[in-house]
């Protein structure tokens, strides 16, 4: 029988996910520099926004690498084969907490899988930092990211996300942030939405309003600038009774959610609406058809 390798282990590596600024450089962490100045290399989405951060900071870092969401899932093997041969890997993205709406997940992933031990050096994020600045009540919530690009796959991921019953969180473009905040108004009317751009800045602002008013207010403006995070108040109780009604109803005829609706006490404008969007009816004709079953309803209880 022949006996096993003695070759020795190869020394155990490090992988340490690193949270950087997101706008300003006193929220760089102490364990933030040494961690980023220890590294054997720092693994970054742009190592010239990377190069700067690190000479603000004062930090000489071994070696910079880029490592951005069109080359990491290509390099994540080789990176692997690095952590298990002894190396310690910083991985760091262009502002906030690495992994959170980034493809440098798919490393941290891959590198536990393969035993290799991991640490986070905690930083700023936008998602914490933008639910906070909003006000609204952060007892659940709701990470989306990005929505799609296509205003008809936001108005149907928008409708589908407002079953969860917690406030959202929604990254956007500033490009873009105008035409997504009317989508949200469209889908979402009756909820409170906060626009929070340039978090931790000199400029950092919070908007707050009704959807529809929120994007007026934007669309209004010449130019939205810096890195915008949006924020969509948990739903009412009125907002989720009216969904589990909608829920209960689906599949029925009209004239029968009419009297579903009528018979729970929902008030007959609320119902209209509600069934208007449901059945895809103008909501003039599904009023006058509330209107018409109340009426019998009425007549009915008057009879007997």
């Amino acid at each position: 029988m022949a006996e096993e390798s003695s070759c020795p282990r190869p020394t155990e590596g490090l992988l340490s996910v690193v949270g950087t600024p997101i706008g300003n450089l006193s929220d760089a962490s102490p364990r933030m520099v040494s961690t980023l100045g220890a590294a054997d290399a720092v693994l970054c989405e742009d190592t010239r926004v990377t190069g700067k951060l690190l000479a603000a900071l004062g930090v000489r870092a071994k070696r910079l690498e880029r490592c951005d969401e069109n080359v990491i899932l290509s390099r994540v093997p080789v990176l692997v084969e690095r952590l298990l041969a002894g190396e310690h890997l910083a991985f760091v993205s262009d502002a906030g907490m690495p992994g959170i709406s980034d493809p440098g997940q798919r490393l941290v992933d891959a590198a536990l899988d393969a035993g290799v031990r991991c640490e986070v050096v905690p930083g700023p994020s936008a998602v914490t930092c933008a639910l906070v600045a909003s006000g609204f009540s952060s007892e659940h919530f709701f990470f989306e990211g990005f929505l799609p690009r296509k205003r008809s796959q936001q108005i149907a991921r928008l409708s589908e996300l407002a079953a969860v019953p917690g406030a959202l969180v929604l990254y956007e473009s500033p490009k873009r942030v105008a035409k997504t905040l009317d989508a949200i108004a469209e889908a979402l009317p009756e909820r409170d939405v906060a626009l929070v751009r340039e978090l931790t800045k000199v400029h950092e602002e919070v908007v707050r309003a009704r959807a529809a008013d929120l994007a007026r207010q934007i669309a209004e403006r010449d130019e939205v600038r810096g890195e915008c995070v949006i924020v969509i108040s948990a739903p009412s109780e009125g907002e989720l009774s009216a969904r589990r009604r909608a829920d209960a109803t689906a599949g029925m005829p009209l004239d029968e959610a009419i009297a579903e609706g009528l018979a729970s006490g929902e008030s007959k404008s609320a119902l209209a609406k509600r069934l208007s969007k449901q059945y895809g009816v103008p909501r003039s004709e599904a009023y006058e058809k509330v209107v018409a079953a109340g009426s019998e309803k009425t007549d009915e209880a008057g009879n007997l």
